[in-house]
């Protein structure tokens, strides 16, 4: 005998005649309505989990949008001070930008639209190229590269401040060989080097690589003695220097000079030069990237210019 629905004195229950005849349908039914009731539930549970921390008009600041701001070396009293200033000077700018685009003309915001737009597109269309230019980018560069480029652009390379070769050491107050080592820096003999080399630990200073150029404002830098007043003096071809103070001597020896607008040697200049190589494949490769999409654009039918029509 089939058996009636509890409901069925009280109403037409469709729910009721449809479980009843067909149990083999009841319990897949309740399993789907209750994976819809919690696929709701958790969804409304991750649009609780983001807590605001304030509200201008219809924009929220949430705390997640601030707590990667917070470091962790931050006191609890810092954090809370950051966290007001930044919920503080939010809303000032969000007030502000509500307030502009009420009062300012129509044609003044429209035009900040495209300043934006043109901005965002400058933004992601340079980190794409910047990112192809690394992939592909050739960034070898040979001596004889180099040495080409520099005697055809030689008279492009003239020096703005002056260039010195010089050997020098830095001695402190007490030290008590200073003759021995003003001979040894004057003779320069492989025996002086090595021997110069040798106590190299007890001087405060040492340069002697006299084989490369050095400007003389880095000179200045590591010589306190050596001034823009006194430069002339002592920096000079041949010239031999005893600099004293009540810190110590430095003593030097500058082997040659080269002055402003003087042509600058290979050596100083090559890494300029290698700069320069480098930026000018890196101005082609993107001139052949934008010709080769173009291009291919035209072939897909991507791209078309209309004709102005008269």
């Amino acid at each position: 005998m089939r058996k009636q629905p509890a409901c069925k004195p009280l109403c037409n229950c469709y729910f009721c005649e449809m479980f009843f005849p067909r149990k083999n349908i009841a319990p897949v039914f309740c399993v789907v309505v209750i994976f819809i009731f919690s696929s709701c539930s958790s969804l409304f549970k991750e649009k609780e989990e983001k807590e605001p921390l304030a509200r201008v008009g219809d924009a929220f600041l949430y705390k997640e949008d601030i707590a990667s701001l917070i470091r962790e070396d931050m006191s609890t009293e810092d954090s809370t001070l950051f966290v007001t200033d930044y919920i503080n000077n939010w809303a000032s700018k969000q007030l502000l930008l509500s307030k502009s685009k009420i009062n300012l003309p129509e044609e003044k915001l429209a035009e900040f639209d495209r300043l934006v737009s043109d901005y965002r597109s400058d933004l992601y269309t340079r980190a794409y190229v910047e990112a192809l230019v690394i992939k592909a980018q050739d960034t070898a560069v040979t001596t004889s590269q180099l040495r080409q480029y520099y005697e055809r652009e030689k008279e492009n390379f003239k020096l703005n401040e002056k260039l010195v070769q010089l050997r020098f050491v830095g001695l402190p107050s007490q030290f008590l060989d200073k003759e021995g080592v003003i001979t040894k820096m004057k003779n320069w003999e492989d025996e002086d080097k090595n021997y110069l080399d040798s106590i190299a630990v007890q001087f405060k200073k040492i340069h002697f690589n006299d084989s490369i150029w050095v400007s003389a404002s880095r000179v200045k830098q590591e010589i306190p003695l050596l001034t823009s007043l006194n430069e002339e003096k002592y920096l000079k071809k041949s010239q031999f220097f005893e600099l004293e103070d009540s810190l110590g001597v430095y003593l030097g020896k500058v082997t040659d000079v080269l002055e402003i607008n003087d042509t600058a040697p290979f050596e100083y200049i090559s890494p300029d030069i290698k700069q320069l190589i480098l930026n000018r494949r890196r101005l082609d490769y993107i001139r052949k990237l934008e010709t080769e999409i173009i291009d291919e654009a035209i072939k897909k039918n991507e791209f078309e210019v209309y004709e102005k029509k008269e």
